[in-house]
C-alpha cells in the first residue's frame, strides 16, 4: 500500500501538528524557564513529534526521566509529564513533588501535564499525598500518533495487559475518543464492522459518543444548524473495521517471519526505534537523522546504539515487509546499484551537467549506503538468530500447530525444548499457541507441562502460568468449550472451531513464493500460515479473492460471497468466538446532510478503509495489510489506514504474564 496515497484521506501530518502544537501551548504557559520531568515511556512518543531543541526554545533547561528520582531544583518552574491513567505513576510523581519540596530552599512552581487527560484517580493519588493544591494540574489530550502516514498507534504500552489480564477497559475509552476525532473531521464511518467482545464494546461507545454530541448539538443555541455533529457520513471513509485481539491469539503467538517483524522478535522495535549493541553495528555510520530528543550522541564507549526505523529510511521502506528469506538477494541488488552508481561518477571524460546532477544526488547516495550497511549488519545478526537449531525446533513445532496437524511428536519437541532449557518465553508461547488453537490442552498433558516448567524454571512461575490461565491462552480442554456449545451463551461464543475456519478462510497455504515482490498471497508474512485477522478484513473487502482462494485449495465452499459488510460469511463468523458487528451509520437529516455536501464541494477522494485492532497489532500483520492495500490500489483505488492501541509480539504477550520476582529475593 503506498503511504503516501493512504494520507492524502487522512492527513497524519495534521495529527502530528496539533499534538506539537498542544504541547508547545502548555510548555508556553510556564513563563520562564523550566524543569522537564518525563515519564519514561513517553518520551520516545513525543520525541516522534517534537525535538528536545524545540522543547528548549518554550523554555525547558533541562530534562529528567520521572523513574530516576533525580530531579534537578535548579529552576523554580518543574513541569511534570506522565500518565494519569496509572497509579503508580501518579504516585512517584506525588512523592517527587513532596521531596523537591522538603529539601529545596526554592519556593517552587509546580505544573504537572497528565497524559492523555486529567483522572479521578490522579485527583485522590495527589490528595492523598498532600500536594494536590501545591501544583497547577492540566492535560494533554494525546490521542492517535503517526508511526507512519498509513499507521496511527494509541501507543498504550500496557493495553494488552489491561484488557486481556485485568480486564480494564480504559484502552478502549481511549480508542473511542481517538476515532470520535477522526470522525468530527472527516465525518461518520459509514459503517462500523467488527470481530469480537471488544469490538463490540467499542462500537457501542462509539455509537453513545455519537449520540451525547448530537444531545451537546441540539441543546447550544450557539450552534448553527449545519456546523451541528455528525450530520453526513464520510464521503472518503468508507469502513471502520475493528479487530479484538482476543478473536486471533495464534498471529500474536506465532514467531513473525518478516524483516520488521524478526527486528521485533529478536531486537525489540518500539516507537519506530530499536536498540543494538554498537558490536553488532561495526563500523556502520549512523543515520544522517538527528536523535529524536535532540541531544548529542551517546558516548562511543556506550554499549548500545539507537536505530530509526521508519520511513525517514532511505532503504527501510523497500525492506521492512518482505519475507526474511528474500532479504539477502534484496540488499544484494541494492549494494551492486550503489557499486554501479559509484563506478559512473568516477567515469572519466563526465561533462559538467553530469558532475551536475551527481552532486545534486549526493545526499540521497550518502544516505542509502549508510542504511545499507545497517540493514546489512542487522540482517546478518538476525541470520544467526534463524539458523540456531533451537529456532528451527520451535518453528517446526508452531508451524505443526498452524497447519492443523496434531500428534505426539509436537508434544515430545515441547519436552524436549523445556530440557534444553529454551528461554521461558518462547516455551510459554509454544503451549499458548496450541491451547488457543485446540480451545485448551487435555488436562493430564497439561498438569505434566506445567510440572515441567516449575521444575526448569522456578516455582515462582506458578503465577505466571496462573495469569495465562486467567488470560484465557493456557487453559485446560473442557467438554462444554467449543462451538455449538448449548450452555455457552449464542452459538460460536464460547470457542472458535479452528478447522472450519482454516479451510473456510484458507488459513494455511501451501505454495509460498520466495522471491520478493512476487507474493501473491498475505500468507507469505508466516511462511505459510494467513493472520484470522487479515482474512476477516479480506471476508470484507476482498470476497471474490477469498472465493477463488477456497476453490482453488480444494475446500467446500459456500455460494459466491457478494454484498457489503460480512454478507457472505455469516457461518464463518458463527464459529469464531466473540461478537460481531455490523452496524449502518447515516446522517440524522438528510436534507441538512446534503447541504453540508454541497458546501463542502462534493469532493470525494480515493476510499479509505480504517482497521483498527483493540488489543495491538505485530508488525506481520501490518505487513500483510499493506499487501491487501496495494491489491486493492491497484484494482480500484481504495486503500486502508491501520489504527491500534499499541504494537504487540508473542515475546511481549508472554512478558505480561511472566512473574518477575523469584524466592529469597
Amino acid at each position: 500500500m503506498a503511504a503516501s496515497q493512504a494520507s492524502q484521506v487522512i492527513n497524519t501530518q495534521d495529527i502530528t501538528d496539533k499534538s506539537r502544537r498542544d504541547l508547545l501551548l502548555l510548555l508556553e504557559a510556564v513563563r520562564g524557564k523550566k524543569n522537564l520531568v518525563i515519564e519514561k515511556s513517553l518520551a520516545s512518543i513525543i520525541g516522534l513529534f517534537v525535538k528536545f531543541s524545540t522543547l528548549q526554545e518554550y523554555g525547558v533547561d533541562k530534562l529528567f526521566f520521572l523513574e530516576n528520582h533525580n530531579v534537578d531544583s535548579s529552576q523554580r518552574n518543574i513541569v511534570f509529564l506522565a500518565r494519569g491513567d496509572n497509579a503508580r505513576v501518579v504516585r512517584t510523581v506525588a512523592e517527587q513533588i513532596r521531596l523537591v519540596r522538603s529539601e529545596s530552599k526554592i519556593d517552587h512552581d509546580f505544573t504537572v501535564i497528565w497524559v492523555p487527560r486529567r483522572t479521578l484517580v490522579s485527583n485522590l493519588v495527589l490528595e492523598e499525598h498532600g500536594v494536590l493544591g501545591e501544583a497547577n494540574i492540566t492535560e494533554l489530550d494525546l490521542q492517535f500518533v503517526p508511526l507512519e502516514p498509513d499507521v496511527l498507534s494509541l501507543e498504550l504500552e500496557d493495553c494488552f495487559s489491561d484488557l486481556i489480564l485485568r480486564k480494564d477497559p480504559t484502552p478502549i475509552f481511549a480508542a473511542a475518543r481517538s476515532l470520535m476525532g477522526l470522525q468530527k473531521q472527516y465525518g461518520l464511518f459509514p459503517r462500523i464492522l467488527g470481530k469480537g467482545d471488544n469490538a463490540k464494546k467499542l462500537s457501542d461507545l462509539l455509537l453513545r459518543m455519537r449520540s451525547e454530541e448530537d444531545v451537546n448539538a441540539s441543546s447550544d443555541p450557539s450552534n448553527t444548524y449545519l456546523t451541528s455533529f455528525g450530520l453526513t457520513p464520510s464521503s472518503t471513509i468508507e469502513n471502520l473495521i475493528i479487530i479484538d485481539r482476543e478473536v486471533d491469539f495464534p498471529t500474536a503467538l506465532a514467531t513473525q517471519l518478516t524483516y520488521e517483524g524478526l527486528l521485533d522478535e529478536v531486537f525489540s522495535v518500539s516507537h519506530n526505534q530499536t536498540e543494538v549493541d554498537s558490536s553488532i553495528l561495526g563500523s556502520a555510520p549512523a543515520p544522517s537523522t538527528q536523535p529524536q530528543n535532540g541531544t548529542s550522541p551517546a558516548p562511543t564507549t556506550a554499549t548500545k546504539r539507537k536505530v530509526q526505523l521508519d520511513s525517514s529510511d532511505k532503504l527501510y521502506p523497500e525492506i521492512r515487509n518482505v519475507n526474511f528469506a528474500t532479504i539477502g538477494p534484496l540488499l544484494n541488488r541494492t549494494a551492486k546499484r550503489l557499486q554501479s552508481d559509484q563506478q559512473n561518477i568516477h567515469a572519466p571524460n563526465q561533462s559538467i551537467s553530469d558532475l551536475k546532477s551527481f552532486v545534486s544526488k549526493l545526499p540521497s547516495y550518502q544516505a542509502e549506503q549508510a542504511s545499507l550497511k545497517i540493514h546489512t549488519s542487522l540482517a546478518e545478526e538476525i541470520s544467526k538468530f534463524t539458523k540456531a537449531e533451537t529456532f528451527r525446533r520451535v518453528l517446526e513445532v508452531e508451524q505443526t500447530l498452524l497447519i492443523g496437524s496434531e500428534g505426539s511428536t509436537v508434544h515430545e519437541n515441547i519436552e524436549e525444548l523445556i530440557a534444553r532449557d529454551t528461554p521461558l518465553p518462547t516455551m510459554l508461547r509454544l503451549l499458548c499457541l496450541e491451547s488457543t488453537l485446540s480451545n485448551g490442552i487435555r488436562l493430564r498433558e497439561l498438569d505434566n507441562f506445567k510440572r515441567q516448567i516449575l521444575q526448569a524454571y522456578g516455582y515462582q512461575h506458578l503465577l505466571t502460568l496462573t495469569s495465562l490461565q486467567k488470560m484465557g491462552l493456557l487453559v485446560p480442554r473442557e467438554a462444554n468449550r467449543g462451538y455449538l456449545n448449548p450452555i455457552a451463551g449464542s452459538a460460536g461464543m464460547g470457542a472458535t472451531d479452528w478447522n472450519f475456519v482454516r479451510q473456510r478462510l484458507q488459513l494455511w497455504v501451501d505454495e509460498v513464493e520466495d522471491e520478493a515482490g512476487k507474493d501473491k498471497d498475505i500468507a507469505y508474512v508466516f511462511s505459510g500460515y494467513a493472520p484470522l485477522s487479515v482474512r476477516l478484513v479480506q471476508a470484507i473487502l476482498q470476497k471474490s479473492y477469498l472465493q477463488t482462494l477456497a476453490t482453488a485449495g480444494g475446500a467446500a465452499v459456500a455460494p459466491a460471497a457478494t454484498g457489503a459488510g460480512w454478507k457472505g460469511y455469516d457461518d464463518v463468523l458463527a464459529r469464531i468466538k466473540g461478537a460481531t458487528v455490523d452496524v449502518v451509520q447515516k446522517g440524522n437529516d438528510t436534507d441538512a446532510s446534503h447541504a453540508r455536501k454541497t458546501l463542502r464541494g462534493n469532493k470525494e477522494g480515493p476510499k479509505t478503509t480504517i482497521v483498527f485492532f483493540v488489543g495491538g497489532v505485530t508488525f506481520a500483520e501490518i505487513a500483510a495489510l499493506r499487501f491487501v492495500g496495494k491489491q486493492l490500489e491497484e484494482a480500484s483505488g481504495r486503500n486502508l489506514v491501520i489504527g491500534t492501541t499499541g504494537l504487540i509480539s508473542g515475546k511481549r504477550v508472554a512478558d505480561v504474564a511472566i512473574e518477575k520476582g523469584t524466592f529469597g529475593s
